[in-house]
């Protein structure tokens, strides 16, 4: 019987892995051995390969909706800093989520639903911000993807260290923020 703390194990270690490696290198059997457990239970738990990078990517947007839950509370700027920070300490799941890496390797999406779930914490918060009159009347989905959109571009550069070496992307990403509230405000 194999347990959840080794079903994370195995989700973490594939992250690392298959952001070191790329997905066409990383075997069931490195993913084991460097789990310290069998290919016997990497099947058990997810099946096979495209299965156990699904479960990768889908318990990455898992976790991503947490923290953005967590963060909820502090509005659009609060979620929009929460985003960078968990970006930041989840850079392999992050790049494995948005980088097409695994796309153009296997048949490998995120579960619809999963990734779904992740943007509901932003919806809300462009609701509630539309409904109390600070953010302009739009659809709250559209208005969300486009902010979505804005933080995810500066996140991913940032990751990919393209830009000036001297950037201070806190700074930078802190100006962003401002920057699309003042374009959102009612």
């Amino acid at each position: 019987m194999h347990n959840d703390s080794l079903r994370q194990d195995l989700l973490a270690v594939t992250a690392d892995l298959v952001d070191r490696d790329g997905p066409a290198r990383v075997t069931l059997r490195d993913v084991a051995a460097a789990a310290r457990t069998s290919t016997t239970a990497v099947y058990s738990l997810f099946g096979g390969k495209s299965q156990l990078l699904t479960a990768v990517v889908d318990d990455g947007f898992r976790s991503f909706r947490n923290s953005q839950m967590a963060a909820a509370p502090g509005g659009l700027h609060g979620l929009g800093v929460a985003y960078r920070t968990w970006a930041l300490e989840h850079r392999a799941l992050y790049r494995l989520m948005f980088g097409g890496a695994l796309a153009a390797y296997v048949d490998c999406q995120p579960s619809p639903d999963v990734a779904a779930d992740a943007m509901v914490p932003l919806i809300e918060a462009v609701a509630s911000a539309q409904s109390a009159g600070r953010v302009l009347q739009a659809p709250a989905a559209m208005v969300a993807v486009a902010i979505w959109g804005q933080v995810h571009g500066l996140v991913s550069l940032e990751l990919a260290q393209v830009g000036p070496p001297e950037a201070d992307w806190g700074a930078v990403y802190g100006s962003a923020l401002d920057a699309v509230a003042r374009g959102w405000a009612a």
